[in-house]
Order: structure tokens, then C-alpha cells, then sequence
């Protein structure tokens, strides 16, 4: 193809216009804010002008584009960069380290998160014409993969319904349903299929963690959850660390410790009461634990976190 002198014209990437168009969709529709819940069911955006902090958070099923910038997840000693060519896939509630690792003013990071409804992926998983590969027995339940043209046209599309909110409860459903099926298609698909499907140890498993996350503030006994993911409690270890690089005792400290730091900066609750909220029995033990994990003590670290010259956080809650 050749434009008006006679040169060679560079061929057209769809997937770039779309990202673009996908950047300037949710920039227009957040304007200065950093986050923003929609009237679409599970669809959340965010917008930020500067890189972040380090921010351990949990991240629930979904999965997060990025339509331009570029964001960090550590889970346990995975790392996962994702950017506008790539998306992030979480098939189950992990606790993580997250930060945006390019934003400025002139180009802020911008990004859509979906939460993905389990029901809807076992339907498309039970219907033979999608082929989904199998998941290696030790992959974790976070992935990346690419934002093709087809996946991006979907969520460009799902943007579009917040210009004609009477269409939402229509259409939204259709268009995550999409997505759904286009992440199957990919091989990262293959863990999400895998958490889907009844019977697979990958599902067993997560129940045992929806449990934990459901009950962190209880004891925790692992014969209990081994039970509830129908498998003796050596596998469900095996299977629980492959999907959360983690223990359940580290799962169970994590979930603790971001859920006390969160009450103590949102909801204004002291060290001791935030402890004994989430399941601890010593304030003492919650307050070394807490000092290993965040770096300094329970209310320095909330002082830290409302002070104005603190570093920007990504977040102290689910994404």
C-alpha cells in the first residue's frame, strides 16, 4: 500500500488503535479521579499521573487491562509485568505486591479491572466447540496474556455501554461473556478453565481458599480445609502453594494483615483492636508480624500512610 507520494505507508496494527482508543475511552471517562466504579457489573477504572508504591492488596478473580502505562504483581517469588500488549489474569483471591511502574501527568497509567464470574466460565468451559488447554500441574492462578484485536475490540466495546446506560443490562453480560471466551481461547486460558471445572484439583483447591477468604478470622485448621477441598491435607499443601505460591498459614497471615491495615486507615481502629478483629489472639504477635511484613510498627505505618508527603500507594483494598 502506498500513500499520496508514491511511499511505502506502514501497515495499519489494529490492536494499536484499539489500545489508543481504549486510553482515550477511560481517560474521558474518569477524568481526575483514580478510581471509579461503573454501572457495569464488576467493571472498575483506574487512572494514575506517577508511578506507586509498593502495595500489598488481594486480588480477586478477573482480570485487568491495561490500556496505557505499565504495572508490577509480585506473588510470592513470581513477578508478573503487564502492560498495554498484556493483560493480567488472577483466577483466584492471592494476596500480592502491586505497583505502577509507569505513569506521569502527560501519560497517566489507565486500566479497566473485571471481575470474572465463575459461573458464566464454567458454562463456556462445558460447551465442547472451545478447546482450552490443560494447565501445568505447578502454574500459579495468575497469568498474562496478549491483548489481541478481538479482546480488545470486547472491552472497547463494554466502555462504549457507559455512553448508553440503558443498554447495559442488556448487552454488558454478552460482551463480559466475550472476554470470557477470549481469554479461554489463549493459553492462559487453561488455569481458568482448570479452577472452573468440578472434580479438577484446581478447583478442589480454590474452594479451600474461598473458604479462607471467607473465614480468615478464624483458627485455621489445615485438616479441616483439607476436608472441604476433598483431598488429604500433603496434596492440598501441593495444590495450595502451586496456586498461591504460598501456604495456608502464609495465605491466612497475608489476608490478616491487609485486612487490620485497611480497618486501621479507613475505618480508624487502634493496632489492638484491628489484631483481635481479624483473628489475633495477642497484639503482640500481630504487631511483630505486622512490622515484618509492612516494615514498621501497625499505627507508625497508618501515620506514614496519611501523611501528605507519603509516596502514592496503588491502593490499601481489593483491586
Amino acid at each position: 500500500m502506498k500513500n499520496r507520494t508514491g511511499e511505502a505507508s506502514p501497515l495499519r496494527d489494529p490492536a494499536h488503535e484499539l489500545r489508543s482508543d481504549l486510553a482515550r475511552k477511560i481517560a474521558l471517562f474518569m477524568g481526575s479521579a483514580e478510581n471509579r466504579a461503573t454501572d457495569i457489573p464488576g467493571l472498575t477504572l483506574h487512572r494514575r499521573i506517577a508511578p506507586t508504591a509498593p502495595c500489598s492488596m488481594t486480588y480477586q478473580p478477573g482480570v485487568t487491562v491495561i490500556a496505557q502505562g505499565r504495572k508490577r504483581v509480585e506473588l510470592g517469588p513470581n513477578t508478573f509485568i503487564y502492560d498495554a500488549s498484556r493483560f493480567l489474569l488472577t483466577s483466584v483471591d492471592l494476596p500480592v505486591v502491586s505497583r505502577v511502574i509507569e505513569a506521569s501527568e502527560k501519560a497517566p497509567c489507565l486500566a479497566l479491572s473485571l471481575k470474572l464470574e465463575m459461573p458464566v466460565i464454567r458454562e463456556l468451559v462445558s460447551r465442547g466447540e472451545i478447546e482450552v488447554a490443560q494447565a501445568p500441574s505447578n502454574s500459579p492462578a495468575m497469568a498474562i496474556g496478549e491483548t489481541t484485536a478481538e479482546f480488545l475490540s470486547a472491552c472497547s466495546r463494554l466502555l462504549d455501554l457507559l455512553a448508553t446506560p440503558r443498554d447495559i443490562p442488556f448487552l454488558s453480560g454478552l460482551i463480559q461473556r466475550e472476554i470470557v471466551y477470549r481469554i479461554l481461547r489463549g493459553a492462559e486460558g487453561a488455569r481458568l478453565r482448570a479452577i472452573a471445572t468440578l472434580g479438577e484439583q484446581s478447583h478442589r483447591t480454590a474452594k479451600a481458599i474461598a473458604w479462607m477468604r471467607a473465614n480468615y478470622a478464624k483458627p485455621l485448621r489445615v485438616e479441616y480445609l483439607a476436608d472441604i477441598a476433598g483431598m488429604g491435607v500433603s496434596t492440598l499443601h501441593h495444590h495450595f502453594r502451586a496456586l498461591t505460591a504460598m501456604s495456608p498459614l502464609q495465605y491466612q497471615k497475608q489476608l490478616r494483615l491487609q485486612t487490620a491495615r485497611s480497618r486501621m486507615l479507613m475505618d480508624g481502629l487502634d493496632a489492638a483492636s484491628a489484631a483481635f478483629d481479624v483473628g489475633y489472639e495477642s497484639a503482640s504477635q500481630f504487631n511483630r508480624e505486622y512490622c515484618r511484613f509492612f516494615g514498621q510498627p501497625p499505627m507508625r505505618d497508618v501515620r506514614t500512610l496519611r501523611s501528605p508527603s507519603a509516596p502514592l500507594l496503588e491502593s490499601v483494598s481489593s483491586r
